[in-house]
């Protein structure tokens, strides 16, 4: 679905606000979603023993988000390219909010999941449209890269924010704050963008590809389901296998109507460009690896360590504020490296610090236990988070901007959600039947190892398959490359 020759967007004469506010309120959108992250792992703990939520339970807190938020991403991505992507950035955050309050009020488990789903389904509208807004207003080379790398910044200074606040709000009031924290927020930033965003979309009248969002949704969570149930039944039982034969059906269901759909959610053509495909199979892999820090991190600190929610927020600060320092690191390092070879170096700072966390134990110093293995991890996610991003969307039509940005977050987010299914079996098995400190660190040991294992794997593919040109140079070629698709279409 790459954009038609002769197809320009459409943008809104109201574009009149400085290109630092339009920046700025797509940042604060990015901030939120994120925020929303790791706000919860904070409060996991607590919210378990409030509801009474089982430990798979729990895992789904997060993935009910995370799976909601893949699997209609790209939706979210097209529908701004449709229908305008200042209108999905204020549809997304008002759902957002309102689930955030939903969520907040719950009292039962089943309440909270519904919440936590809408609110994905929410971020998965909003998502797309704070990179969309902010590249459509940033002129493409090195300011779009430093535009890019405060976006990826302070969508991680939500993490640094979050676990803090909601330490800070688990201690002084209850877990349900970390919920509601987003209300007030979510109802200045709608007024904000109501008044100073301008709009602009694709405009080509293509419809939504609801039956691709709802097979890829379903397919994922069937098979992170399935992946769940390994934890209790095993790999060859009945209540695995047919959990995780539906959902690869449910996948291959949502290719095929993508290869015969004349407006498919996913253009499997896009993925024909090395840059878009690399960099996106990139994202997957590292998704699936470093969005489990967080959960096992928040886990080891209060249930092995035993630390308060606001003592593992303030633990976790380092780790959340190197990824700030990592992702303002990057642009100046493609500018002399390249983005692949800054992509694959903070892969294996990552890996390292992967490594090291998988040799806790259950008594030992913060300094060795979270703080420098943590700054190691999310140091090197940053690093890496920037150039697979600009490799990722420097080859993207106007038309197409919505839905490769929604591709990106997707990838990640996917990865994510699969991966947490995959590394909560791995932890189950190394804790065995235990329900002590040493068991549950034995757990967790073998998840980070597990971890490093797919990120050094991560690597790899990053240094033989992402293109060798900088995102500027990458972008000629693709351009040239999605004309020629769309003539040999029409």
């Amino acid at each position: 679905m790459l954009e038609a020759a002769g197809t320009t967007p459409h943008i809104s004469r109201r574009t009149t606000a400085p290109t630092w506010l339009v920046v700025a309120l797509a940042c604060a959108g990015q901030f939120l979603v994120v925020l929303d992250v790791s706000v919860v792992n904070v409060a996991l703990p607590s919210m378990r023993t409030g509801l009474g939520l089982t430990p798979s339970g729990l895992q789904w807190v997060v993935n009910a988000y995370a799976i909601a938020f893949a699997g209609f991403m790209l939706l979210g991505g097209r529908a701004g390219d449709l229908f305008g992507r200042k209108r999905m950035f204020l549809v997304g955050l008002g759902l957002f909010t309102l689930a955030s309050l939903g969520g907040g009020l719950a009292q039962e488990g089943w309440q909270l999941l519904l919440a936590r789903a809408v609110q994905g389904l929410g971020a998965a509208v909003l998502a797309p449209s704070t990179l969309t807004l902010l590249t459509s207003a940033v002129p493409e080379g090195a300011a779009r890269a430093r535009a890019i790398a405060t976006w990826t910044a302070v969508g991680a200074g939500g993490g640094a924010a979050g676990g803090l606040v909601g330490g800070v709000l688990v201690d002084a009031l209850d877990w349900r704050w970390v919920l509601l924290i987003n209300v007030p927020v979510g109802a200045l930033v709608l007024a904000g963008s109501v008044v100073w965003l301008g709009e602009s979309r694709a405009g080509d009248g293509r419809r939504l590809d609801l039956p691709g969002a709802l097979l890829v949704t379903a397919g994922l969570a069937t098979l992170a389901y399935g992946i769940s149930q390994t934890e209790a039944a095993g790999w060859t039982a009945p209540d695995t296998l047919l959990p995780l034969l539906a959902g690869l059906l449910l996948i291959g269901l949502f290719l095929l109507v993508e290869a015969r759909t004349a407006a498919p959610l996913m253009p499997l053509g896009l993925l024909r460009l090395r840059s878009v495909a690399s960099a996106n199979a990139a994202m997957f892999l590292s998704g699936s690896a470093m969005f489990c820090m967080w959960y096992f991190m928040t886990l080891y600190a209060q249930n092995v360590l035993g630390y308060s929610p606001l003592e593992a927020g303030l633990a976790l600060v380092p780790s959340s504020l190197s990824v700030v320092v990592g992702s303002k690191m990057a642009p100046r390092l493609m500018r002399t490296a390249g983005a692949r070879t800054v992509a694959a170096l903070g892969t294996l700072v990552a890996a390292a610090g992967f490594g090291w966390q998988s040799t806790m134990s259950a008594h030992e110093a913060y300094l060795t236990a979270i703080m420098v293995p943590g700054i190691l991890m999310m140091l090197g996610a940053g690093l890496a988070a920037t150039p697979l991003a600009a490799l990722a969307t420097s080859g993207a039509a106007p038309g197409e901007a919505g839905v490769v940005s929604g591709l990106v977050n997707t990838s990640r987010t996917m990865g994510g959600s699969l991966g947490l299914a995959v590394m909560s079996t791995v932890a189950a098995a190394g804790t065995g039947s235990g329900h002590g400190p040493e068991a549950l660190t034995d757990g967790y040991a073998l998840a980070f190892r597990a971890s490093t294992a797919v990120l050094l794997g991560g690597a790899v593919v990053m240094l033989l398959w992402l293109p060798r040109q900088n995102p500027a140079t990458a972008t000629a070629a693709a351009r040239a490359a999605g004309k020629d698709s769309a003539t040999s279409r029409g």
